[in-house]
């Protein structure tokens, strides 16, 4: 049986990920209401393990989920990419026509813009989650109100699906970061051949300190696959890297880690681990 942590109620993406990402097994469902939360119940429960979006191929990096991973001491130790298809969603006798206020998360209701805009008259309220913008209308019988969800949510809190795959871009997809305690990898990762890794380190504040890792990691065969940069609190016009490799010998891909670091400063690898595919929500593969 796992445990899994999700941010987010039932029925939120956090939880489809989770349970695709661990499809063969038994998964019970923590939910949480923030990013942080997870990793204050994993230092509670050891055997917990933890899943958390770091970036959405429309809006991009979700950028506090970074330091939340160099400041906590969980490893990344999978990671799982799913397709985003958004549903408007309501109780079962309603139709569109009755649909006066539509509710959702921040980050989906951006999604489905094009959509919304069909709905002029609609008035559009921001939720802290999908799944519990869903589970509201359910609980509190809401009429006239319509929430943008998954399918699992819709089902889950019984409600009708009004209009299916109203994201803008179809090719909406959020990777998710499977988070353990390092005496938990032999267990996770004893089927996997780790072929990535993320990182963070500072560089110092000098012409050519980025190109430099670059030419070294390109030397190493290694790929540099994103970047992010988030400011110094405290140090201005300072910054630290979150780096994504991938590599297909790991022995490169050590020696490249310790030929850089006396180019940076306070280092930490935040995990390495098999590379994920594009999955979609009904398991194809894109």
């Amino acid at each position: 049986m796992k445990r899994v942590a999700i941010q987010g109620g039932l029925g939120a993406y956090h939880e489809i990920a989770a349970r695709n990402y661990f499809s063969n097994e038994d998964v019970t469902i923590v939910p949480c209401i923030t990013f942080r939360d997870i990793f204050e119940e994993t230092k509670k429960d050891p055997n917990l393990i933890g899943i958390m979006a770091i970036e959405n191929t429309i809006a991009g990096g979700l950028l506090p989920n970074h330091d939340l991973l160099k400041l906590n001491d969980l490893w990344i130790v999978g990671e799982y990419k799913l397709r985003i298809s958004h549903n408007l969603a309501a109780l079962p006798d309603q139709s569109i026509e009755d649909i006066k206020e539509v509710t959702s998360h921040p980050m989906a209701l951006m999604q489905c813009d094009d959509f919304l805009d069909s709905m002029p008259r609609v008035k559009v309220v921001e939720h802290e989650d999908t799944a519990l913008a869903a589970k509201e209308i359910y609980e509190n019988n809401l009429k006239g109100v319509a929430a943008i969800c998954s399918s699992h949510a819709a089902e889950l809190y019984n409600l009708n699906v009004l209009a299916a795959g109203i994201e803008t871009n179809k090719r909406n997809f959020t990777r998710f970061l499977i988070l353990a305690h390092k005496e938990m990898l032999a267990d996770l990762q004893k089927d996997n051949n780790i072929n990535k890794s993320s990182l963070v380190f500072v560089l110092p504040h000098s012409e050519g300190s980025l190109s430099r890792i670059l030419s070294v990691l390109s030397f190493y065969g290694i790929n540099l696959t994103r970047i992010q940069s988030l400011p110094i609190i405290g140090r201005e016009w300072e910054y630290q890297f979150y780096i994504d490799l991938t590599f297909s010998d790991y022995n490169r891909y050590k020696q490249s880690i310790e030929a850089i670091m006396p180019l940076v400063a306070n280092l930490k690898v935040l995990g390495e681990y098999k590379q994920g595919k594009n999955i979609d929500i009904e398991n194809n593969e894109i």
